[in-house]
Formats: structure tokens, C-alpha cells, sequence
């Protein structure tokens, strides 16, 4: 089998089909293109079979070549947190327009998972302080790898069930934090999207909300009113189909000038709300 039969297999699309066999080899699409009617050995053959089957099987590719690109970085992936995916780049996005005047921000991040949005934000304000919080250890410790392997020297990462940990490891300060972002789980326990597609291999604990789909919210608002500085941001993702809810729950919690975001799909998506006293 040749390169270019490799990539005409119709079980996968071709895309999928690229990303597998280009982690096989350790080459990018140039060099498959380039070289498409070179033999594969029969060592990356069963590799790329392999591959191929267990995608087909349902495992997300992510975890199967074991990273996921977001902001222009790629981050090592594991089924133990969540892939990052583009939506949430959106948090991102946000939480720097909000940072665009405050010197040397402190920021928390919220069940890290990956760690994508606590480092990318360490990386793109060098002058910042990220603690990046998950109750889960070995999350935790994929996301300090990937702090170390792209050189995010200011981020700590600190195990917290919520905000917990802060008051544990006496890491908070007096002055709270500029801006404290989460991509919470929030979907409803129960909800069949949880046994198909990807979602059925990514962990339960960063997808379900543990009540109705709102309690993360109401935990990061609790946390924000504590943590966050006078005029600082809480800046989280959600469901398309909780545009409303959310923002209802950081404004019953006495947050103020909030704004509702939408991605690229028109969905609602992400929402910012600040402490106003």
C-alpha cells in the first residue's frame, strides 16, 4: 500500500485520514503530497490501521495522535480532560480585550483541563500571573506538561475542587485576581449527546453538570463575588442554549455589565460579566 492509496480509504474523511497517517510517518501534509506514491512498511500499515480502526470505532483523533491545535499552539491531549476545541478560543479572545489596560493581571483559570486557556493567556501577557485550578490530578498534570513544553513559565497549576485549593495553598491575596475565566461543564446529566459521537470518550467530569446544567455557573459566580477584584472579569464559555440562563445567574449574584458573545456558528457562547463593588 502507497501513500496515496492510504488516503483514499473511504471509511474516514480525508482530512482525518491526513492527520492519522501524517502522525504515523512524523511528516506534515507537504511531504504526503509529495510523496504519495511512496510504499508504506508494514510496521506503519499496521499503525495506520490501527489508527483508522479506532477512529472509526468513535475514539476522537485528538487522543489518538495525542494533540489538538488552539490559538496557533498545539496542546497534548489525553482522555483525561476535555480536547480544546475552536469555540472555546473565543474565551480567550475576550478575556485579552478585557486585559488590554491592566498592567501585570492576575487570572484564574477554572477546571484548566489541557491547560489551553491558562497558558495561551500566560503566553500572549507575558507580564501575567496564572493560577490554573482542576480537581482532577492527572488533568492537572497534563496541563502543567503543557505549560513546560511551550514555555508558559507563569502559570501555577494548583488541584481545587472550585475554589477550594486557593484558601488551602494561601494563594490568594488580598487584591483578588483581574480576571478569572472557566469552560465549565455544563451539560445536563443525562443528556444522550454524552453516549455519542467524541463526547462518549472524553471525561464525564469536565462535560455534565453535577445538578442541572447551571451549577458550575452559579459556583463561578460565588467564586467571582470572593476572588475577583473591583472591576474584575469573569469570563466562561456555555451551551448554545444557554445564552440566557447564564447571564440571568451572574446577574443574580450581583455582577454587572455583562455581555453575551456568539461564535462563529451565530450560537450563543461565551459570556462576561465584572464586579461592579
Amino acid at each position: 500500500m502507497n501513500i496515496r492509496t492510504a488516503l483514499a480509504d473511504r471509511r474516514l474523511p480525508r482530512l482525518e485520514l491526513r492527520m492519522l497517517l501524517g502522525h504515523v510517518m512524523q511528516c506534515d501534509f507537504a511531504w504526503l503530497v509529495a510523496h504519495d506514491l511512496d510504499t508504506l512498511d508494514d510496521t506503519a500499515a499496521q499503525r495506520f490501521d490501527a489508527l483508522v480502526a479506532r477512529r472509526v470505532a468513535g475514539e476522537p483523533v485528538a487522543y489518538l495522535i495525542g494533540e489538538r491545535e488552539f490559538y496557533g499552539r498545539r496542546f497534548s491531549c489525553a482522555p483525561v480532560a476535555l480536547i480544546p476545541r475552536p469555540e472555546t478560543e473565543l474565551v480567550v479572545e475576550h478575556a485579552l480585550a478585557r486585559l488590554r489596560d491592566v498592567a501585570a493581571p492576575r487570572i484564574l483559570d477554572v477546571g484548566t483541563g489541557t491547560g489551553c486557556i491558562a497558558v495561551t493567556l500566560a503566553l500572549e501577557r507575558a507580564d501575567a500571573q496564572v493560577i490554573a485550578l482542576d480537581v482532577s490530578a492527572p488533568a492537572l498534570e497534563l496541563a502543567r506538561s503543557n505549560a513546560l513544553a511551550l514555555g508558559a513559565a507563569n502559570v501555577q497549576c494548583l488541584q481545587s475542587n472550585w475554589f477550594s485549593g486557593l484558601e488551602a495553598e494561601a494563594t490568594r491575596e488580598a487584591s483578588g485576581f483581574d480576571l478569572i475565566v472557566s469552560n465549565p461543564p455544563y451539560i445536563v446529566p443525562g443528556d444522550p449527546h454524552l453516549t455519542q459521537g467524541d463526547l462518549r470518550h472524553e471525561p464525564a467530569l469536565a462535560l455534565a453538570d453535577a445538578v442541572d446544567g447551571l451549577h458550575s455557573y452559579r459556583e463561578l459566580a460565588r467564586g467571582a463575588v470572593r476572588h475577583l477584584r473591583p472591576g474584575g472579569w469573569l469570563v466562561v464559555e456555555h451551551g448554545f442554549d444557554q445564552g440566557d440562563t447564564v447571564p440571568a445567574v451572574f446577574r443574580g449574584a450581583s455582577l454587572g455589565s455583562l455581555t453575551r458573545h456568539a461564535d462563529l456558528a451565530g450560537l450563543p457562547r461565551v459570556c462576561c460579566a465584572q464586579r461592579v463593588v
